[in-house]
């Protein structure tokens, strides 16, 4: 757990946060800047600081987020239309945090390329 990070005090209680889901390996809460009607972080309670540093301990775990977002389109009704999971790695990929997370984007068109 990184002392300084947003994301473990999220996790951890101590910044509060809309959460749609959470399991003994996730949590899922609002963005605080969505860009769609439904924009969710998905982040795992284990401090990885970007997908670079993902080992292969961690493939089970990657998977498990999968899994999650898909769930969570079809309980929020938006699965059906499509959707997006983003991962931004390092500053020129827009990452922002310093713990890896995955964006769940639905509710619109999405655009391509993206950014």
């Amino acid at each position: 757990m990184g002392a300084d990070c947003l994301f473990c005090k999220i996790i951890a209680g101590e910044i509060p946060a809309t959460i749609k889901y959470e399991d003994s390996h996730l949590v899922v809460f609002d963005d605080i800047d969505p860009q769609a009607p439904y924009h969710f972080l998905i982040v795992p309670k284990k401090h990885i600081d970007t997908t670079l540093d993902l080992v292969a301990e961690d493939n089970e775990l990657i998977g498990h987020v999968y899994q999650v977002a898909g769930k969570l389109a079809l309980d929020m009704g938006f699965a059906e239309e499509g959707f997006r999971v983003i991962n931004n790695c390092k500053e020129a990929g827009g990452q922002t945090v310093w713990h890896i997370h995955f964006h769940l984007l639905g509710g619109r068109d999405m655009n391509w390329p993206p950014g």
